[in-house]
């Protein structure tokens, strides 16, 4: 299973998906955990913040995605996917791949802005100047508005992925 966690930046992500990491590797040894960020440095910063560039390195992350799994290694990916054309490759091509929507409201977004995003100081920020491609049917979409911890948002996306196989 690839589930892809995707959502602005800011979003709680990474902190959900870590935890969901902890959570479902109790059980799962073949499990690993991507982190869009992460990975940015792994692909030694090839790619910039551009649509285009946005593009490309997701469907970077995409065909990593898909060879773990074919190789029996459960993913967790937490990385903005906020374009249609990728959401459509891995659905078409990664077997038992799940998208789950971290939402924000953009004034907690704001509050939350710790990398100084949506201050109009950056260039390139999805969901600002470049339009977003939210995901009119995730897998599972999660309210991230503060009024539950990253412990308790992972044990509800473990428990809806046991009960989606």
């Amino acid at each position: 299973m690839v589930c892809w966690l995707t959502g602005l930046s800011g979003a709680g992500k990474t902190t959900i998906g870590r935890e969901l990491y902890k959570q479902w590797k109790k059980n799962e040894p073949a499990l690993v955990l991507l982190d869009g960020d992460e990975l940015r440095e792994v692909f030694g910063g090839a790619y910039g913040y551009t649509r285009e560039d946005r593009k490309k390195i997701s469907m970077q992350y995409s065909k990593l995605c898909k060879m773990l799994a074919e190789q029996g290694i459960n993913v967790i990916l937490c990385g903005i996917i906020l374009l249609e054309e990728i959401r459509q490759w891995n659905y078409a091509n990664i077997p038992n791949y799940k998208e789950i929507f971290i939402s924000v409201p953009m004034d907690i977004l704001k509050q939350r802005d710790k990398k100084g995003l949506y201050g109009g100081k950056a260039d390139n920020v999805m969901g600002v100047d470049i339009a977003a491609d939210f995901p009119a049917k995730p897998d599972l979409e999660i309210l991230n508005d503060g009024s539950k911890t990253a412990e308790e948002i992972a044990g509800y996306i473990m428990q809806q992925l046991v009960e989606s196989k």
